[in-house]
């Protein structure tokens, strides 16, 4: 087992290098000089302009300015915002709360409705049920994320009025930020209406981002139960005269969760790129809208750390989920 977590963790180090490349090279790529952009309308003379391409380091070549990066990422430093003048750690820890809750609930959201799916779907193979839902999974995984939530604004808020349009809670509430998410921190302010109002905020983005892991989970899960229902033990249990629940919750299901687990842990990419288009139109105040805000700035400190940091959070949890499938198959490790 040691063996097989050293070859998974021997794979960070080329990774990690190619994102820090990525990320520096990304920003750059984009048209848009960011002191002119900083400058706005007030303008700027030759010299002040030369004055602080020497602050920001742009006047050194790109090979000195990567190295300087990549010496302060391996120290810790992400530098500061060009903007703010914050170090880049804490905007980041301090908006990924909000990020990991609306993640969290979709998620939820995503296996909840899922998993079921995929065993209705499994067990009716052929039929009704089996066609309708796996056409609506495709059309969920297919269709556009800033569509379907413009769609949702305007039947459930626009003309229903059930749910808020953006936010993560009505401004009538003020209370302590002791947690980082909503849902806990109106808890735990006693005030009344702030939790309700904290969920209500919560739905639209949930289920727009959960769409697509939601459509993944579902044709996984049908995957895998086919491939289980045609095992001999399956078989076997049937002629045993056990019931088709117990057959295919108990001993079915629980056999085809191995790889389902593994794409519910992969989904945490498209979680984090699926976040960007959400919180941008639910103006929610988290990583995805901090990324946009500052490609739009040119803030180039902020676009390579929040990069930087997304890709380490989907590395590790990538890295925790061949562990665990390792733990779980142990077939999977002796071929390492």
């Amino acid at each position: 087992m040691l063996r097989f977590f050293l070859s998974r963790l021997l794979t960070f180090i080329p990774t990690f290098i190619g994102v820090t490349l990525v990320s520096f090279a990304f920003i750059r790529l984009l048209p848009g000089d960011p002191i002119i952009v900083m400058a706005g309308e007030r303008g700027l003379t030759d010299e002040r302009y030369a004055e602080l391409q020497e602050k920001f380091g742009f006047d050194r070549p790109l090979a000195v300015q990567f190295w300087e990066y990549l010496t302060g990422v391996v120290q810790g430093d992400l530098g500061e915002s060009f903007v703010t003048n914050r170090p880049v750690w804490d905007e980041f820890f301090a908006l990924f709360p909000a990020t990991l809750e609306l993640s969290i609930c979709a998620i939820i959201i995503a296996i909840l409705l899922g998993i079921p799916a995929g065993v209705i779907a499994a067990v009716n193979r052929g039929k009704f049920f089996d066609r309708a839902l796996m056409s609506t999974a495709l059309v969920g995984y297919s269709m556009p994320i800033f569509w379907w939530a413009l769609l949702l604004i305007i039947v459930f808020s626009g003309n229903l009025g059930w749910t808020p349009v953006s936010g993560r809670i009505d401004l009538l509430y003020f209370f302590d930020d002791v947690t980082g998410f909503m849902l806990i921190d109106s808890l735990l302010s006693g005030q009344d209406g702030a939790f309700r109002s904290a969920a209500r905020h919560l739905i639209l983005p949930s289920i727009v981002l959960a769409t697509i892991p939601l459509a993944v989970i579902a044709r996984q899960t049908r995957s895998a139960m086919l491939e289980v229902l045609s095992e001999d033990y399956i078989r076997t249990a049937r002629a045993k005269g056990l019931s088709s629940g117990r057959v295919n919750g108990l001993h079915a299901l629980r056999n085809a969760m191995i790889p389902v687990i593994t794409v519910i842990g992969l989904s945490v990419g498209t979680l984090m790129a699926g976040a960007i288009l959400t919180e941008s139109i639910f103006s929610w105040p988290g990583i995805g809208k901090w990324m946009v805000d500052s490609i739009f700035r040119r803030d180039y400190p902020v676009v390579q750390g929040g990069l930087l940091l997304i890709a380490l959070i989907v590395m590790l949890v990538n890295l925790i989920v061949d562990l665990l499938y390792g733990l779980i198959n142990p077939r999977i490790r002796h071929r390492e």
